[in-house]
């Protein structure tokens, strides 16, 4: 009885671990955002530009990804520089963007039959 509740409450915190991390990746800026640190770590000072945000909303979707665990930053003199923790995390985007062309090619092949009728 114990051993299944522990098991409960564990499940638990990982479910919730992970709703977080897919909130986390669940905006359009955030993925740009990823998008920039794909090729390694880097100022925010180049992040800001590249995703084309204003500073405080782009610090404030980059504390979200901190806190997801996706994330970290460390200051360098008067910069705060960013990089990914686990590059796992472009093989999911990655895994959703194939998932999403395919619905796309299925979609098409519906349409195309569905032209081809009338």
């Amino acid at each position: 009885m114990i051993i299944f509740r522990y098991n409960h409450i564990v499940n638990k915190e990982i479910l919730k671990i992970k709703a977080e991390v897919f909130n986390a990746l669940a905006h359009p800026l955030r993925l740009k955002i990823l998008e920039k640190l794909r090729s390694g770590a880097c100022c925010v000072c180049k992040i800001i530009p590249y995703v084309g945000g204003e500073q405080s909303n782009v610090s404030h979707h980059l504390a979200i990804l901190r806190k997801a665990g996706i994330v970290r930053s460390e200051k360098k003199g008067l910069e705060v520089w960013y990089e990914v923790i686990d590059s796992k995390i472009f093989e999911i985007i990655d895994i959703i963007d194939k998932c999403i062309v395919s619905n796309l090619q299925r979609g098409k092949t519906i349409l195309n039959a569905l032209i081809k009728r009338h």
